[in-house]
Formats: structure tokens, C-alpha cells, sequence
């Protein structure tokens, strides 16, 4: 059974290799795509505003485009006057949220951005007509690889109120997918009670929960995971194991030696998951009706 030292981060800080080489890429490709023209793509505007039109394609409220950019209200303001000005983008109150202002693009504004795509479309296509096609396929992989481990790097895991607006959405998420995977179903009132939750951990995209995990106290030397949940939308990327491995240093902070977890025979990829995480199968502990497997795992104390 191996164990888990709960006291260290994630991983060790990122070496100056690391750090050099992300910084030499990001040089390379920003300049390589002509992120640095004020007429990017040799259209008249700046890569901000062309990226603005892309985003607001066929119309998004002004706060989706804040959280999907990350930008602030005033600079995003700013640039959607612009595009307003130049006849490219019209600006009214929301059909069904009059606190809410939805952008849309004008004809002319859809005609620049199918422009748009095609100049991109064929700059990398220019790209990649460089390459043979096994190198294009290994570019594609390490693009593919490199998202996926950026998106990662940029997910944040953070304890919140287990009766949280954020961790009630993830719940009903986690038990209507268990609801149309499990054969019995699966109700809502076999969710653990906020009150039994010791830690609830939700994971944030962009401000977005796209998961979840909550730590319960079988006794005072044994934790319990349970619902461990990851959105579809952000599978693939590694963040259920991260959300284990957070709840394990959860218990292990909270003096528990020993934690446990069960699942359903369904679940084939989270028995996976357990399995290489360090975890070993052990006879029932409970009576869940729900569980086909029982696992448990010792954990490091911190110090």
C-alpha cells in the first residue's frame, strides 16, 4: 500500500528549465503567429479585438465574455465601443435578462470574422504544409497534450460551504449522471447531508465548478471519499486524480490515518483510477447499495 505524504503541494516548484523553456515557446509562437502586429492576421485591428470578434460570434452577454477572457469590465467596455463604432458589433439588453447586455455582430462584423478565419485557417495551414505528415501528427499530439496539461495548470481546487450554490450544482451534477449510468438509478437523497461533509472540495475553471469531492469522518483514525465528481467538460485533464489527492491531504491534515471509498461496478474508470493511486480492494466497510468495490489507502501524517 503506498503512501500519500499529504503535507507536500502538487508537485515540486517548476525548475528554471521549465520556466525557461515555457517562456522561449511562448516568445517563438506569439511572434510566429503575429500576436505582436497591431494588424493581426493584415487585418486592421489589434489580435484583443480580433480574438473579441471570435468570442462574440453569434452573441454572448458582456459577462460571459468577461469571465470566458478574463478581462476587465472596463478594458472589455472599451474594446466593444470600438467594435461598435467601426459598425462591427451592436450592443443590446438581453432577451431574458434585462440586467444583462448581449453583444451580436452586424453583417459586417460576420463578414470580417468568416475573413478572420480563413486568414488563420490558412496561416496554419501555411504552418503545417512545412512538416511531412508524421510530424504534423506529432504536433498535433503535443498541441493537444500541451492544452490539456495548460488547462490543468489552470484549474484551481478550493474547500467551499458543502450548502454552497457552487457545491449543490456539482452534487446534482454527480447524482444525475449516476442516475443514468447506474441501472437502480440513483436518487438524490443518497447524497451525503451537508451536515456529515467534514471537507467539500470544488474545482474552478475560469471560475466555473466543473467538479467536486467531499471528505467524511468514519472515526476519528478513518476518512471516507465520497462523491468524487468531474464535469464532462473537463475530463480528460488529470483533475480527478487531483481532486484525490486533495482530499487525501484534507484527511490527512485532519489526523486521519487510513482513508476509504467505494464505487460501483459501472464505474470501471474511477476503480482504475483508485487502483494506480495507491489504493487496495478491501472486504465492505458499509452497506451502500451502490457500492461493488471497497477500497482504502493509508495516508503520511503532515511532519
Amino acid at each position: 500500500m503506498e503512501p500519500v505524504t499529504a503535507s507536500t503541494s502538487v508537485s515540486a516548484s517548476a525548475s528554471a528549465e521549465h520556466v525557461t523553456t515555457l517562456r522561449r515557446f511562448n516568445r517563438y509562437f506569439t511572434r510566429r503567429i503575429g500576436v505582436l502586429d497591431d494588424h493581426y492576421l493584415g487585418q486592421d485591428r489589434p489580435l484583443g479585438e480580433a480574438r473579441l470578434l471570435f468570442e462574440i460570434g453569434t452573441g454572448a452577454s458582456l459577462k460571459e465574455l468577461r469571465t470566458r477572457l478574463g478581462l476587465d469590465a472596463g478594458y472589455l467596455s472599451r474594446m466593444v465601443r470600438a467594435l461598435e463604432g467601426q459598425g462591427l458589433v451592436r450592443v443590446s439588453v438581453h432577451p431574458t435578462d434585462s440586467r444583462l447586455r448581449l453583444a451580436e455582430l452586424t453583417e459586417t462584423g460576420r463578414a470580417e470574422l468568416a475573413e478572420q478565419n480563413r486568414r488563420a485557417d490558412g496561416l496554419a495551414e501555411g504552418l503545417l504544409n512545412g512538416l511531412s505528415e508524421e510530424q504534423r501528427g506529432r504536433l498535433t499530439e503535443a498541441v493537444t497534450v500541451a492544452e490539456r496539461l495548460l488547462r490543468l495548470a489552470g484549474v484551481g481546487v478550493r474547500a467551499v460551504d458543502a450548502r454552497s450554490a457552487d457545491a449543490r450544482a456539482c452534487l446534482a451534477g454527480f447524482a444525475a449522471e449516476l442516475d443514468e449510468r447506474f441501472p437502480e438509478g440513483y436518487d438524490t437523497a443518497d447524497l451525503v447531508p451537508p451536515e456529515d461533509i467534514a471537507v467539500l472540495l470544488v474545482a474552478y475553471e475560469e471560475e466555473r465548478a466543473v467538479g467536486c469531492g467531499a471528505l467524511c469522518a468514519l472515526d476519528a483514525d478513518t476518512a471516507e471519499i465520497r462523491h468524487l465528481w468531474v464535469h464532462p467538460d473537463a475530463r480528460g485533464l488529470g483533475l480527478g486524480r487531483r481532486l484525490l489527492t486533495a482530499l487525501e491531504r484534507a484527511a490527512a491534515r485532519r489526523g486521519h490515518h487510513v482513508v476509504r471509498l467505494d464505487t460501483h461496478e459501472v464505474l470501471k474508470e474511477a476503480a482504475a483510477m483508485y487502483r494506480t493511486s495507491g489504493y487496495v480492494e478491501i472486504p465492505a466497510y458499509d452497506a451502500n447499495a451502490h457500492a461493488s468495490y471497497w477500497f482504502e489507502k493509508a495516508l503520511v501524517l503532515p511532519g
